[in-house]
């Protein structure tokens, strides 16, 4: 007889629907930032589709908008939501709350488009650091839930950067990965095996129409 083939985990991440906030200002680690009415609609859209899939638990980022979405995202499991610290949106320090076309005209810009592997935020952190530690987190997730199907709800640059990692992409080119808000990407692992199944996935082709990619965190 063959060796069994391991079994499959499976960590579905959803980013968070949008805010007031989305695409006009750099929220970060800010608390009190909670779903607008068209991102709890986006939510519920997110949980009507993931209604059927075998969950065995649902995480989240701490922050108020990640834990919003996963609330309705989990309630047709009946399953509380799990804090998942290590993927909390990045600290962005003393740009945290700033608009974002004020930040676009700042020396550190470009960089954190080019090389983000080498930025450091004033007064926050760094972008490989964020990484490092969101990889760890979901690594951490895979492990307790072997064999299973989880669900990850986070921020847009935590998902871009865990796949990145993941597809053995460098930081420097993440970038050029959109993650739109409530977006499905579903990683599965074969073992300690990785392979990404979908990813960001809304379910509709509305970006056709649109002027162009989702910037905001």
């Amino acid at each position: 007889m063959g060796k069994p083939k391991p079994s499959t985990t499976r960590v579905v991440l959803v980013r968070h629907g949008v805010t007031a906030e989305t695409g006009r200002v750099l929220s970060g680690q800010l608390p009190g930032i909670h779903l607008s009415e068209d991102g709890k609609a986006q939510a519920k859209a997110v949980a009507e589709r993931l209604a059927l899939a075998r969950v065995a638990a649902v995480y989240a980022s701490p922050l108020e908008r990640t834990r919003q979405t996963a609330e309705i995202i989990a309630d047709p499991h009946d399953l509380p939501i799990r804090d998942l610290p290590g993927v909390i949106d990045f600290d962005v320090g003393e740009w945290a709350g700033r608009e974002l076309k004020q930040l676009m005209k700042e020396p550190l810009w470009p960089v954190i488009m080019a090389a983000p592997s080498r930025v450091v935020f004033p007064g926050g952190e760094g972008l490989a650091a964020m990484q490092a530690r969101a990889v760890a987190a979901v690594d951490g997730v895979v492990q307790e839930h072997a064999g299973e199907t989880v669900i990850v709800v986070a921020h847009a640059d935590i998902i871009k950067a865990v796949v990145a990692h993941a597809v053995g992409l460098h930081l420097d080119l993440f970038q050029r990965l959109v993650v739109a808000p409530a977006s499905i990407t579903i990683l599965s692992f074969f073992g300690p095996v990785p392979v990404l199944e979908l990813f960001n996935d809304t379910g509709a082709v509305s970006i056709l129409a649109a002027p162009g990619p989702e910037k905001a965190r």
